[in-house]
C-alpha cells in the first residue's frame, strides 16, 4: 500500500517523494545556539539536497528528575521557533503536553508532535488533530506497531488526514531499547508517512537513575536501517556539544557528524528509490 502524500510548506512527505529530515537540539536551551544550529543544518541539508525541518521543544514536561532541564517554556520557547522560521524560512515542529497548550502552539508551527508517552492521551489527541496542522505521532515504547492504527482513527475522526507516525524503538527489559524494523512497513500499511527516530532508538531510559542515558555511536547504523527498509524520513536530535547538552546528550549526535551521516543516508535512499521506483516497499 502506497502512503499518502503529507504537503508540509514547500515540501512533501511519503508516496514518491524524497527522504525528508527532522533534526535540532531536543531543547531549546537558548535562542542563538538554536538558530545557529538550525542554520548550519539547513546549509548541509541544502548542500545534500535532504528536505529538512526543523525540531526542537520549548518545554520537556516527561524528564526523569524534577531537577532535570525543560527548556524555556511556552511563550519564549514559542517566540524562538517563530524567529527561526521566519528568519531561515524552515517549516518547524514541536511537541506538547497539555492540552491547554495547542491552539497558541498552533498558530507557529507546522507540525504538531504527541510524544511517546502521551501517545494514548485521547484528548490531546484529539485537540490537536482539531487544529487541521500535521500531526506528528511518536509511536510509545509501549505499542505495538499494529496498535498505531487506533491512534490514527482517533486523528482522522476529527476529518485531520495529516498524518505521520514515527518510530523510536521498544522497551527491551529494563533501561534498554529495541527496534523492530517490521514495524516500518507495518505501520506504512495503515496509509501513512512514517518516520524513524534514529536517536530516541539508542536511548537507555532511566539508565542513570536520574536521568537516561544513551549510545549515539549507534545511531548511523540504525538510521542507515531505516533507509534501507523504507522509511520516509529520518528523526535527529543533533547539538554542537552533546557532552554539554540540557536534556538528552547521550543520544543526541554532534553537529559535526551530521554531514558525514546524512551523506551515507541520502546514498541509500537514493539506491532504494532505484529498486523501488514506486516506493512501495512493502510487498
Amino acid at each position: 500500500m502506497e502512503t499518502k502524500e503529507i504537503t508540509i510548506a514547500n515540501l512533501k512527505i511519503g508516496k514518491n517523494n524524497p527522504l525528508v529530515l527532522i533534526a535540532g537540539p531536543c531543547v531549546i536551551e537558548d535562542e542563538e545556539s538554536c538558530l545557529k544550529t538550525a542554520k548550519k543544518i539547513k546549509e548541509i541539508t541544502q548542500e545534500l539536497s535532504i528536505p529538512f525541518i526543523f525540531k526542537s521543544s520549548y518545554d520537556k514536561a516527561n524528564r526523569s528528575s524534577v531537577n532535570s532541564y525543560r527548556g524555556p517554556g511556552l511563550l519564549k520557547g514559542l517566540a524562538v521557533l517563530k524567529k527561526i522560521k521566519s528568519k531561515l524560512n524552515l517549516p518547524i515542529m514541536t511537541d506538547v503536553h497539555c492540552v491547554n497548550e495547542v491552539k497558541k502552539v498552533a498558530k507557529v508551527v507546522d507540525i504538531i508532535q504527541i510524544p511517546a508517552f502521551l501517545c494514548r492521551q485521547t484528548n490531546l489527541i484529539m485537540e490537536v488533530a482539531k487544529t487541521k496542522r500535521v500531526i506528528n505521532v511518536k509511536k510509545g515504547q509501549f505499542l505495538s506497531p499494529l496498535e498505531t492504527k487506533n491512534i490514527i482513527l482517533k486523528i482522522t475522526s476529527t476529518e485531520n488526514n495529516q498524518i505521520l507516525i514515527t518510530e523510536r524503538g521498544t522497551f527491551f527489559g529494563y533501561h534498554n531499547l529495541v527496534v523492530d524494523f517490521r514495524s516500518i512497513p507495518i505501520m506504512q500499511n495503515f496509509g501513512y508517512p512514517v518516520i524513524f527516530d534514529a536517536t530516541h532508538s539508542v536511548q537507555l531510559p532511566g539508565g542513570k537513575g536520574d536521568c537516561s542515558a544513551g549510545e549515539r555511536e549507534f545511531v548511523k547504523y540504525l538510521a542507515k536501517a531505516a533507509v534501507a527498509v523504507g522509511c520516509d524520513g529520518l528523526f535527529l536530535e543533533v547539538h554542537p556539544d552533546p557532552s554539554q547538552a540540557l536534556c538528552d546528550g547521550p543520544n543526541m549526535i554532534n553537529l559535526e557528524e551530521l554531514y558525514g551521516l546524512l551523506k551515507e543516508v541520502k546514498a541509500l535512499a537514493d539506491l532504494a528509490l532505484s529498486f523501488y521506483p514506486s516506493k512501495d516497499k512493502r510487498r
